[in-house]
């Protein structure tokens, strides 16, 4: 009887716990995310009248909208390619990348909380994972999001900022045509964490093709894999994303808009569709789309 009694605590116990590890899933991102809307506020509401936002609402913003559910959805099924796929298409469309840097990581804020929630829901995070990353990935993404806003000068660095962005397309095609690689334990992986978070924020994207891609590279599991990484980059994207807030501001904040409602609207239909897309064919296709992107990119330039 005593034993039935203890198992049966236990059990509660257990219960209690996971329901309050559930809710910090919620409390977390929400907090947080209302902290970012008071910060935005009370530093630039100046900019966010009535008339300017009705102004705003231009077939310019659906572009973006469209951009963000496309990248989002790229990034939710496959774990990478949401700042590769933006940022790409806000180059062609001749966004600064300073300002691209900024919108697609301020739009990270909301995109990746809300995919983090919906991976969480249908239990695709390995919680030791995704904490193991988070600590490193911030450092990085700090350092690289300073560099950009207020030492490295955007416009000069736009044609490389194209060429890392084939080079990371070359990586996500590669990383689809080889053969799975019996699983390897993973060394090094704060120092994965602190590049993959540094050339997310200077190029505009990387996180997911050089982490998520790296870690699956060596065999582990692409469910989990994808899961865990996206639930650390929202803490990535909300460090860079407010660095960039501090260092260079809100500019086209239509940009912003548009990605952070198309991406919102699309992550939980990409934590849906995780295991229900084919992935190789997936991932040569979107490797194939910023190539084509970039090599746009830089024709304009020369």
């Amino acid at each position: 009887m005593l034993s039935k009694i203890l198992m049966a605590s236990a059990k509660n116990s257990s219960s209690k716990a996971l329901v309050s590890n559930t809710h910090w899933w919620y409390i977390i991102p929400g907090f947080l995310l209302i902290g970012l809307f008071s910060v935005i506020y009370y530093n630039y509401s100046s900019q966010f009248s009535f008339s300017k936002i009705v102004n705003g609402f231009t077939s310019e913003f659906f572009v973006f909208l469209i951009i963000g559910v496309f990248a989002q959805l790229v990034d939710g099924t496959l774990g990478m390619g949401y700042g590769a796929t933006s940022t790409s298409f806000l180059l062609s469309f001749g966004v600064p990348p300073a300002i691209s840097s900024t919108a697609v990581h301020v739009s990270e804020m909301f995109t990746t909380g809300a995919s983090a929630i919906s991976h969480h829901k249908f239990g695709n995070i390995n919680r030791k994972l995704a904490k193991m990353l988070i600590i490193p990935g911030v450092i990085g993404s700090i350092i690289g999001a300073y560099l950009l806003s207020d030492v490295i000068d955007g416009n000069a660095i736009k044609p490389y900022i194209a060429i890392y962005m084939i080079i990371l397309a070359i990586v996500i095609i590669v990383k689809a045509v080889r053969k799975k690689r019996p699983k390897k334990p993973t060394k090094q992986l704060g120092l994965l964490a602190i590049f993959g978070g540094f050339m997310d924020s200077v190029g505009g994207g990387g996180w997911g093709p050089i982490v998520t891609s790296t870690l699956i590279g060596r065999g582990r599991d692409p469910r989990y894999t994808i899961g865990s990484v996206n639930a650390a980059e929202f803490a990535i994207s909300f460090a860079s994303g407010i660095t960039f807030l501090l260092f260079q501001g809100i500019h086209g904040w239509q940009v912003i808009a548009g990605l952070i409602l198309g991406g919102v609207i699309a992550a939980p239909l990409g934590a849906y569709f995780i295991n229900k897309i084919p992935r190789k064919p997936a991932m040569v296709a979107v490797g194939l789309m910023i190539i084509f992107l970039s090599l746009r990119t830089l024709v304009k330039w020369f």
